[in-house]
C-alpha cells in the first residue's frame, strides 16, 4: 500500500458519520467552500427537510464533509451534494458518505430483487463514482443493486 493510501485510510477511518443532524447554515457553507452555488438558508432547511436521509461526516470536531439521498424511498433513490471540504478530498472520505448512504438504500428498498440507485456527478468527479461501481450514463450516474 502507498504512502498516500495508508494515510488516506487512517483519515477515513477516523471519520464519523452521523445521521440527519446537518443544520442549514452548515450545508450552505460546505456547499459555498466547495464551488457550489451559494442559497438561501431557508432554502437548505427545506432541501434537508425533504430528503430521505442526509449524513454529516466530522473528523475530530471538524464538519469536513456531507452527503444527501433524495428520492421516494422504496423505489428510486438519488444521491445529493456529495461533500467534502478540498483538504480531506482523495482520503476516502467521500468513499465512506457514499456506501453509507448505498447501505441506507439497500436496507430500506422494498422494490423486491434490484433497487437503482442514481445521482448527477459535478463535472470532473465522474471517475470517483465509477470506481464505486456506478455507470456514467448521459444524464448522471446510476447503480443497479441486487438486493437479497
Amino acid at each position: 500500500m502507498k504512502k498516500r493510501e495508508l494515510y488516506a485510510a487512517k483519515i477515513a477511518d477516523q471519520v464519523v458519520l452521523q445521521n440527519d443532524v446537518l443544520q442549514p447554515q452548515d450545508f450552505v457553507r460546505l456547499r459555498v467552500l466547495t464551488g457550489f452555488a451559494d442559497i438561501p438558508i431557508e432554502h437548505a432547511k427545506r432541501a434537508l427537510d425533504g430528503g430521505l436521509i442526509n449524513v454529516s461526516a466530522k473528523y475530530g470536531d471538524r464538519l469536513i464533509g456531507m452527503g444527501r439521498m433524495v428520492g421516494d424511498g422504496a423505489m428510486y433513490w438519488y444521491l445529493q451534494e456529495i461533500i467534502v471540504l478540498p483538504e480531506y478530498q482523495k482520503q476516502g472520505v467521500g468513499t465512506k458518505i457514499v456506501n453509507h448512504l448505498v447501505d441506507y438504500a439497500v436496507s430500506h428498498s422494498t422494490t423486491g430483487k434490484f433497487t437503482t440507485i442514481g445521482g448527477v456527478s459535478a463535472k470532473g468527479k465522474e471517475e470517483f463514482y465509477r470506481k464505486l461501481g456506478f455507470e456514467v450514463i448521459s444524464n448522471g450516474i446510476q447503480k443497479m443493486i441486487e438486493i437479497s
